[in-house]
């Protein structure tokens, strides 16, 4: 079971949130022709596209949709990235499901269901310890 996230309101759970400055990623874009590729990932199949970025988070890869990722992040070195752009999220009250640009992603009650846009539209779901040691609420 997925939940999207709602318009932000103040009595609903979800709170802005932005990277921890000493976050940085390391990233390269598919700046390739093709059809991209698929993979394993999150509990289902992820789906990478020409033009979209991997990202190295820490040691956790992954790939990030172009637009997003060029929306959200700023350079701060030669193939190294701030997230610099808000979330917002909210602690999951169950186990469930949510449809990312890349494909899905299970998450269990807890865990935080986030998203890059305020409305719910780029979503994605990250384990709480990830989640409280890469974020702080915005100011």
């Amino acid at each position: 079971m997925a939940f999207d996230l709602p318009v932000v309101r103040p009595d609903d759970g979800v709170r802005k949130y932005v990277k921890r400055t000493n976050q940085p990623v390391v990233a390269v874009q598919l700046a390739l022709e093709g059809a991209g590729f698929t993979y394993e990932k999150w509990g289902g199949t992820q789906q990478c596209k020409a033009g979209d970025w991997i990202v190295n988070n820490g040691g956790d890869v992954y790939t990030v949709d172009r637009e997003t990722f060029e929306r959200t992040y700023q350079a701060i070195g030669n193939g190294t990235y701030v997230k610099t752009a808000p979330v917002w999220a909210r602690q999951a009250d169950e186990a469930g499901r949510i449809e990312t640009k890349e494909g899905s992603t299970g998450y269990k009650a807890g865990d935080y269901v986030v998203s890059n846009d305020p409305e719910g539209k780029d979503s994605y779901a990250i384990s709480a310890e990830k989640f409280a040691a890469m974020y702080e609420e915005a100011g």
